[in-house]
């Protein structure tokens, strides 16, 4: 009964009771980012593998930003690429535009580290191919860097709406998430950074180990482990399509949970407090994050062997009942008439809740065998082209 007890509250402490905590901790101990518009070089960096579908109007995009044209300049690193993504990036005549092309296919870290070897700029904003920047969101991002004290900053990821039940789930847990990054933002940093929308103190960039999968937190993590804050700014906006079918949305978790447990093993320092200000965040939000689908599959299995009470047989219903939605949910996701339509927007939540439970345990199967690759596969949809 105890473990089933500590279990039970690790559960509701990861879901609800750390985001209350560091929610009030966010509006008693608030230290506000001293921020104001300033326009120093900058350099926007896009690792691109096989973009072409999307690579024409990122630059363009990019470049009607408002920013001062003789203090911007974007870097497109093409790691490989077998189409026409460098002969697309090439056709810009435009002398901020520059292209470093790799010939083999090695990596997101090790392309960036390669353009960052040539990056000069005194900031550095990277980004995606896929998302589009509101006009202002470089000038709202790079002015956080008035704080001498920030080192990292990241914007915020704003999903276009869809239908479906993997959609609606997918954009309720990313705002979910975007309130514990506004909490703990406000505390001190966040935990990594969006990687479609960051920018970083060029002095303060590290080289990205080969292997991580994870950049948008490798990057942010050595910045804090140096005394710089990593902050989230929600002025500074990127846009792009939520996940359109649960196997695209369940790969990319588990690559993401795969590389927390990278990221758990390359600065294990960060889980003590009386050396990260980041520590209690990190446990509570990321490693309980990761562990939680083992403590449900716990709970549940203890429960099974604890109905000598009224109210542990409700425990066992009610987790039945949760469960057998999240099966209705998925099954029901595709349907878009009768029942099954107004049951897949009933049972959405926990069908999305336990779907990335789901790719928790697969990045954990794939950190412990060593399988996930570090180049990424793009989403195809059902006719076979990518997305």
């Amino acid at each position: 009964m105890i473990v089933f007890l500590v279990f039970l509250f690790l559960i509701v402490y990861c879901y609800a009771g750390y985001p209350l905590a560091v929610w009030a901790v966010s509006q008693i101990f608030e230290k506000p980012v001293r921020k104001s518009p300033i326009c120093p070089d900058i350099a926007i960096v896009v690792a691109a593998w096989n973009e072409q579908d999307v690579m024409e109007q990122k630059i363009r995009n990019l470049l009607s930003l408002d920013y001062p044209v003789q203090k911007m300049e974007i870097w497109i690193g093409s790691d490989g690429s077998t189409d026409r993504t460098e002969d697309i990036v090439r056709s810009f005549s435009d002398d901020r535009v520059k292209l470093l092309a790799g010939r083999d296919r090695r990596g997101k870290p090790a392309m960036l580290n390669d353009v960052m070897s040539r990056v000069q700029a005194e900031i550095v904003v990277f980004t995606d191919a896929r998302q589009t920047f509101d006009p202002q969101t470089v000038r709202e991002l790079v002015a956080n860097f008035s704080d001498p004290s920030v080192g990292c900053a990241s914007g915020e990821l704003m999903f276009r709406e869809k239908e479906g039940a993997t959609a609606k789930g997918v954009n309720l847990y990313w705002n979910y998430e975007k309130f514990l990054r506004r909490c703990e933002s406000r505390i001190h940093s966040i935990l990594g950074a969006t990687g479609a929308i960051y920018a970083i103190r060029r002095s303060l960039f590290s080289p990205v180990p080969d292997q991580v999968v994870l950049d948008d937190m490798f990057v942010p993590f050595q910045i804090i482990r140096r005394g710089y804050r990593s902050v989230f700014d929600e002025t500074a906006k990127a846009y792009d399509d939520v996940a359109a079918n649960s196997q695209e949305e369940h790969r990319r978790k588990a690559r993401t949970l795969f590389g927390n447990y990278q990221i758990f093993g390359l600065f294990p320092d960060l889980f003590f407090p009386w050396r990260s200000p980041i520590a209690i965040q990190l446990f509570s939000h990321k490693f309980l994050r990761v562990v939680a689908p083992f403590l449900l599959i716990a709970i549940f299995v203890l429960n099974l062997f604890l109905l000598d009470s009224l109210l542990m047989r409700a425990v066992a219903v009610l987790q039945i009942v949760f469960y057998t939605m999240a099966l209705t949910g998925g099954l029901a996701r595709n349907r878009n008439c009768g029942i099954l339509s107004g049951l897949s927007r009933l049972c959405y939540a926990p069908y999305v809740f336990c779907l990335l439970n789901f790719s928790a345990v697969i990045g954990f199967l794939r950190f412990v065998g060593s399988k996930q690759q570090v180049t990424w596969q793009k989403a195809r949809d059902i006719d076979g082209r990518e997305k």
